[in-house]
């Protein structure tokens, strides 16, 4: 039997951590969870995963930082960036995140069928 791809969700929202940990395990994942970019590098780096998922703005490590760490890990680590904006547009935010070469990005709220779709995708193209 094929092994459950495992995917690091990495956001400061509690629902929306919850949220996605219940679509993606009713898809089959793994789930990881980190509530900010600081502790999802550590367990990143303590225990890679086939995907993350990481939310732009947060306290203490925001997703710009985290991508760019992550990278540094694992240049070939996918990467799907979210974010709800905040004092800047959340489109200025998933430009730059395209610009660091992020698999996709989403805003919130961001649409169930179009995530998982993605996330198959990005998982096939590893």
């Amino acid at each position: 039997m094929k092994q459950a791809s495992r995917i690091l969700v990495i956001d400061d929202d509690d629902g929306v951590r919850m949220l996605l940990r219940r679509i993606l395990e009713q898809e089959g994942y793994e789930v990881e969870e980190a509530r900010n970019g600081a502790i999802g590098v550590r367990s990143f780096r303590a225990s890679p995963v086939d995907l993350v998922i990481t939310d732009i703005i947060m306290p203490d490590k925001e997703g710009i930082s985290t991508i760019l760490e992550l990278r540094e890990v694992s240049e070939e680590i996918k990467i799907i960036a979210i974010s709800g904006g905040g004092r800047i547009s959340s489109a200025d935010h998933l430009r730059t995140a395209e610009d660091l070469g992020v698999f996709c990005t989403f805003k919130k709220p961001f649409d169930r069928k179009e995530l998982l779709g993605a996330i198959s995708e990005a998982l096939a193209a590893s």
